[in-house]
């Protein structure tokens, strides 16, 4: 019997796939044609593709994340992994999505782009790919990760932090997983057996609003969000600090629509949220019942809570407990420290 691995690519556009036209780069190239590009590959696995999607991942939205946890549900057992051709702008959010939408897959699923088209002389779309299937193809690879520039990152923990170089994802407060050079893996994080089966989600939440402080931010745009999302997650300042000038507004509010869910963020990479530093953390616990994202990416919280109040029913127990449990290394200095 053949060891070999058998991996399906799902194409979705992105810059990757593109190519120039006269209004600037449109995803144009078929998976079939993505593969050419890298002829090294029928060394490492055997494979099939599917073009799910061709989108700008502008364009993004948790729509195409059902879709995509669907093909994947859908071929579960005819793969050994699979990868997912993908824009890099919207890239972080999808890898979040799918750690929260997949769990438990004792399978690779690897999300990859690239910073350029892959018909180009000079791209890094070739490299991000065959990485890709290889990492996919290794028999100790599980879960979902991107893998790009290199680097094998959790999802729940990637973000885009430039926006031309190749370079362009972190690993936000945790490490890289593996690292990836000359066709050797090079793993930090040994994988953790996974004991349950693999379990899809394909509900999700969209009601949820992202508000950014700014300075000088005015309160009349509260009401609004209050009365019309199930979710309000607060882009603070610093640790998590906002300005007084809407601070008894939102106090108000949270106490108007008890039932809505408040999640306090922070508009800092790195280091995460603390919102018992400052006097208005202090206040806010006062007034309102609220989450903390503490090292949770941005990304991360947004896709978690719009997994958690999508299936509350099949997840069953608190919101506050499922927000602070540890899916696919998301929250790591928080989880025990609830509010």
């Amino acid at each position: 019997m053949s060891d070999r691995k058998n991996i399906l690519l799902i194409a979705t556009g992105g810059t990757i796939a593109s190519k120039k036209s006269d209004n600037g780069l449109k995803p144009q190239i078929s998976p079939e044609e993505l593969m050419q590009y890298i002829p090294q590959v029928k060394d490492i696995c055997d494979f099939h593709a599917v073009q799910l999607l061709n989108l700008d991942s502008s364009n993004m939205e948790p729509k195409h994340w059902k879709m995509m946890v669907h093909t994947i549900r859908e071929n579960y057992e005819k793969y050994d992994g699979f990868v997912i051709a993908h824009g890099t702008d919207t890239m972080a959010y999808t890898a979040a999505a799918l750690s929260y939408m997949i769990q438990n897959s004792k399978k690779p699923i690897v999300i990859t782009g690239a910073q350029k088209p892959i018909d180009l002389e000079i791209t890094d779309a070739k490299s991000n790919l065959l990485d890709s299937f290889l990492y996919a193809s290794d028999e100790n690879s599980q879960g979902v990760q991107i893998v790009f520039d290199g680097k094998v990152i959790a999802g729940t923990r990637a973000k885009k932090v430039r926006s031309k170089s190749y370079n362009a994802f972190s690993s936000i407060d945790f490490p890289c997983l593996a690292m990836i050079q000359d066709g050797n893996i090079m793993r930090y994080i040994p994988p953790v057996p996974y004991e349950e089966e693999v379990w899809f989600y394909e509900e999700l939440d969209e009601n949820v609003y992202l508000i950014k402080m700014i300075p000088g931010i005015k309160p009349r745009i509260l009401r609004s969000v209050f009365e019309n999302y199930d979710c309000i997650i607060v882009e603070s300042f610093g640790v998590g600090g906002i300005p007084q000038s809407i601070a008894d507004d939102f106090y108000k509010l949270c106490q108007e629509f008890p039932d809505r869910l408040v999640v306090m963020s922070t508009q800092v990479a790195h280091e995460g949220s603390d919102m018992t530093v400052y006097e208005v953390g202090h206040d806010m616990k006062k007034y309102c019942r609220f989450l903390e994202s503490y090292d949770m990416t941005l990304e991360s919280v947004i896709a978690k809570v719009m997994w958690m109040l999508g299936n509350r029913e099949a997840l069953g127990g608190n919101l506050e407990d499922i927000f602070y449990q540890n899916v696919n290394y998301d929250v790591i200095f928080g989880k025990n420290r609830k509010c």
